[in-house]
């Protein structure tokens, strides 16, 4: 089973609000998903981006694969830096 991180669309027409998710690849965008690790919020001046760093870095450590923006997302949140540090040390 391919894992995936990436975003699930809610909030309303022109107002959208993404949650971060764990989900297999196959799954639909906005359907079943194994774990909600975090939200974005785009809208909001400056964007609000909270994620639970210790279960991001623990999926993928495990091999979950995220997309190119919440890879960016997690990049800016200093996760990435953190599986690096796990993975690799000083």
């Amino acid at each position: 089973m391919a894992v995936k991180i990436r975003l699930k669309r809610m909030g309303s027409k022109k107002a959208p609000f993404y949650r971060v998710v764990v989900a297999d690849s196959r799954s639909p965008r906005d359907g079943r998903f194994i774990e909600e690790i975090g939200y974005y919020n785009p809208v909001a001046q400056p964007a609000v981006v909270k994620i639970d760093t210790d279960k991001a870095v623990q999926w993928i450590l495990n091999g979950a694969a995220p997309t190119d923006t919440v890879r960016n997302l997690l990049s800016k949140e200093g996760v990435l830096a953190k599986v690096h540090e796990t993975k690799y040390g000083k």
